[in-house]
């Protein structure tokens, strides 16, 4: 509902008769329609994160593709949700941004666990990992706002052609911390990585 009217011209009755219950147990919950909306934001960003760094058992690339694709297919499914967690909500909020923020810390620590064993990483291979974070969330955002769902005239990269993209730039970026931060040497590349390479469009096909 949020998705669709703007916050001021939603209120807590709308809220109510849509769930289906008295508007006093809404307020009794949530206190007010802000806490609602934060509540909301907050279970997304937990939805957000849970999808992207699931299976932390799995080797690191084959972790790193994973949490890529696994971000990707949130906000595919959950774009409205997906915007105001990026964007920081209604009119930049500071809790929505507060949350946003907590959100980047730990996907930039699943990242780091995934490819160096560890959650926190020196100064300067943080920063390059933000800085290519910031370009996924570009990205992510423009896809999701783009007609089509196939590559082609027109048309947005299907998931699979994105996360490919995303997962090559990040392997660029480690091997700029490598260079820069030699006590986070890059990880090896995953089989799957190695032997494939984009075509024109983007989708990756076997190296011959």
């Amino acid at each position: 509902m949020f998705a669709e009217t703007s916050y001021d011209a939603l209120s807590m009755d709308d809220i109510a008769q849509h769930a289906g219950v008295a508007k006093g147990l809404v307020y009794y919950y949530f206190k007010s329609k802000r806490g609602y909306y934060l509540a909301i934001v907050e279970d997304s960003v937990a939805q957000l994160v849970a999808r992207a760094t699931g299976e932390p058992e799995l080797p690191g690339a084959e972790r790193l593709r994973r949490t890529v694709d696994g971000y990707l297919h949130y906000a595919e499914h959950h774009r409205a949700a997906y915007r105001t967690i990026v964007t920081g909500g209604v009119g930049s909020d500071a809790e929505v941004l507060a949350i946003r923020d907590a959100v980047r810390e730990e996907l930039l620590a699943a990242i780091a666990e995934g490819a160096y064993g560890r959650r926190a990483v020196p100064p300067l291979a943080r920063l390059a990992l933000v800085g290519w974070l910031s370009g996924v969330e570009g990205a992510t955002l423009d896809w999701t706002g783009s007609p089509g769902a196939d590559a082609g005239d027109g048309g947005r990269p299907d998931r699979s052609a994105l996360a490919g993209l995303l997962v090559r730039q990040l392997r660029a970026t480690f091997t700029v911390i490598e260079e820069l931060v030699p006590e986070c040497p890059a990880p090896p590349a995953g089989p799957e990585e190695a032997s494939r390479t984009p075509d024109d469009h983007g989708n990756p096909v076997p190296v011959t």
